[in-house]
């Protein structure tokens, strides 16, 4: 008699999170590299994270992915996290192992994947804004120092908050040769070669929170969400001159991280990502 083996099981929580694709994109994963897993997504109550988590792990979840506005709250509830995370503050990964919470941030390695290998835009020696300092930006911007750019501003409209970004990650851009400083958002610098939206401005539907003359012409425009919320980002940075980009590439790509993580199988990534493309088209 042939042996079925368990299937491990997988999920996103967020609020919201009914628009996520993190569900087929984790199949797709499965499917094209042999692995037998179930991966859905929970809608968590604001103020029922920590219970949440635990409902899923005393029903034999393996891990989770997790998206806004729990990414500060996952690092919390972690018995253990990786180097990146502590840097971030944030996770975006959990993996439930032996009574452990481990936690990480895949979603920084995700964004230069995306950047580098998918738009074809070497990060190294140019000038970066980072639009936002909460649990988005704070998860990013490490590895875009390890990308070795030449200078970062992160503006916030709260400066202080920024500021408290920044001096966490000063060493390491110290280390990288890289100047970081930040910035209240109506004070900004000019004529950045990337700007990377990473504030709640189109999740909320407020529009965007600078103007055009941040933007280096040809500049990269680029948006962490994905979708109809990315749209008014992208059609003002095609306005002034940017090449604009959504999130998706970045949702596929942190994705693969925590594949990897999870399952020691990195999948086809880019593979996924045309086929993404063409199913929203």
């Amino acid at each position: 008699m042939t042996q079925t083996s368990p299937t491990d099981y997988y999920c996103v929580m967020g609020n919201p999170v009914s628009h996520s694709r993190s569900p087929w994109i984790h199949s797709r994963f499965a499917e094209l590299t042999g692995q037998k897993l179930h991966y859905d997504k929970r809608e968590i109550p604001l103020d029922h994270f920590d219970a949440s988590v635990q409902a899923f792990i005393d029903a034999g979840g393996h891990g989770c992915n997790i998206t806004v506005p729990f990414k500060l709250e996952a690092a919390k509830l972690a018995t253990q996290t990786s180097e990146r995370g502590l840097l971030a503050q944030a996770s975006n990964i959990l993996t439930f192992k032996e009574g452990q919470i481990l936690a990480d941030n895949t979603d920084g390695i995700g964004l230069v994947d995306d950047i580098e290998r998918n738009a074809g835009l070497p990060l190294k020696g140019l000038r970066l804004l980072l639009l936002g300092a909460g649990g988005a930006a704070a998860g990013v911007l490490g590895p875009l120092i390890n990308a070795r750019p030449a200078h970062i501003s992160v503006a916030n409209r709260t400066l202080h908050k920024a500021s408290t970004l920044v001096a966490r990650h000063q060493a390491l851009a110290l280390l990288q040769k890289v100047e970081l400083v930040a910035h209240d958002l109506k004070a900004l610098e000019t004529d950045y070669d990337v700007i990377i939206n990473g504030t709640a401005s189109s999740l909320s539907g407020t529009g965007v929170p600078v103007g055009e003359h941040v933007l280096k012409p040809g500049a990269l425009a680029y948006d962490m969400m994905y979708g109809p919320g990315a749209q008014g980002f992208m059609d003002w940075a095609t306005a002034h001159g940017a090449h604009p980009r959504d999130g998706l590439g970045m949702l596929v790509e942190q994705a693969a991280e925590a594949f990897l993580i999870w399952r020691g199988v990195r999948p086809p990534s880019g593979q996924v990502l045309d086929e993404l493309r063409k199913l929203m088209a």
